[in-house]
């Protein structure tokens, strides 16, 4: 993801905690705070040290990354999206990792509501 779509400085991520709508499955919790007048969605994802060693944690990392990178033209474009990881993410193939982010969205209603796996 390019740097205009992440959500990176400490503010920005209490601001997003501050004011937001959170909604969680067993691998991850998801806080979004809608922003009317932003071009595009940012995202911010964030690991904590009950995954694992740093190894574990940069591989869901990418993960999640990867994931949102491909949901990108099926998300709302107005928000900031943090993507908090659990410890049942760490060991998901690249497939469990996509399906439980698109669960979670569209509990969120972050998801395009004719969105499939294909």
């Amino acid at each position: 993801m390019r740097k205009s779509y992440r959500v990176k400085k400490e503010a920005e991520f209490q601001q997003v905690f501050e004011k937001h709508d959170s909604v969680a499955n067993r691998q991850f919790v998801v806080y979004k705070m809608e922003k009317p007048n932003q071009p595009h969605f940012r995202i911010g994802i964030s690991v904590g040290k009950k995954i694992g060693n740093a190894v574990h944690r940069n591989w869901v990392k990418r993960r999640v990354r990867q994931s949102m990178t491909e949901l990108k033209p099926n998300l709302r474009q107005d928000v900031d999206i943090l993507v908090i990881a659990r410890p049942r993410a760490d060991g998901l193939s690249m497939k469990e990792v996509k399906a439980s982010l698109v669960h979670v969205l569209k509990l969120a209603n972050l998801l395009d509501s004719d969105y499939s796996e294909e």
